[in-house]
């Protein structure tokens, strides 16, 4: 199970993380979209499940993540939420809200948590947006806050600022995109909160998220492409179908029942 265990029922706490944090033991993040999967990867004990607005480029085929709505975010964090029991469930405040100002920001932090039963709610936030971190946190709901989200080594004293700025605002977690060798142990020592990164992060956070159908190989461009993964599962998918459609084709029993002894 997850290292982040944080009570006597092994779910994971915010507390936790802090705690991980100070011991040095690293907090694993997947960014999920379904039911099924939510079960899977609790299981697999990771510390923070993330619902994130990119389920709109990646499952219904947007061009990109603002044309998500929050209806749309608070269903997908509803299926989510019911697949896990132990780690925290964080969900991505989309971008209208978040570009309707602070107060609409917080509404709709509030419908996340109270109707989509997320633990934290996910914000793509920087110095200009500490205030909407500020607020929504008053509300009494974590924030996991984004910055750094273009690569930007060269200036880490700026992002070593943004950090400070959003832990004063009250963020819970950061999340520090393009993080680099050289501005990422410059702000993890410079926060008392767990900062973990998607791309451009590395072993020098705190922990790392990241999309469990860019880890597992699920998008269909798997099929093609060349990277390292751990898993293709839109390769082997392509040869079950395939497989299936064969015995249809050719009239034989199709596999559906328990594996022959």
């Amino acid at each position: 199970m997850g290292a982040g265990r944080g009570d006597v029922n092994g779910t994971v706490t915010l507390p936790a993380l802090q705690q991980m944090k100070r011991d040095g033991r690293k907090i694993v993040g997947v960014v999920v979209y379904d039911y099924q999967m939510a079960q899977i990867v609790d299981r697999a004990g990771v510390d923070i499940v993330s619902v994130g607005d990119s389920v709109g480029v990646n499952f219904w085929g947007h061009r990109n993540e603002s044309e998500v709505t929050l209806d749309q975010m608070v269903l997908v964090c509803q299926a989510v939420r019911r697949g896990v029991t132990r780690a925290l469930v964080s969900c991505d405040v989309p971008f209208g809200p978040l570009q309707d100002g602070t107060d609409a920001a917080v509404r709709a932090a509030i419908r996340l948590v109270k109707e989509g039963g997320a633990d934290l709610v996910k914000v793509d936030a920087g110095v200009s947006s500490a205030d909407t971190v500020r607020a929504i946190a008053r509300a009494g709901i974590p924030v996991w806050a984004q910055f750094g989200t273009e690569p930007a080594a060269a200036i880490f004293g700026l992002l070593v600022r943004e950090a400070k700025q959003l832990e004063e605002a009250g963020a819970s977690l950061l999340d520090f995109r393009y993080s680099g060798p050289v501005a990422g142990p410059e702000v993890v020592r410079a926060v008392a909160i767990p900062v973990v990164g998607g791309l451009g992060g590395g072993p020098w956070l705190d922990g790392r998220v990241r999309a469990v159908v860019a880890a597992i190989g699920y998008l269909a461009s798997a099929v093609d492409d060349t990277m390292d993964r751990y898993a293709n599962v839109a390769e082997t998918a392509l040869t079950a179908i395939k497989a299936f459609s064969e015995d249809v084709r050719a009239a034989r029993q199709i596999r559906s029942g328990p594996k022959p002894h």
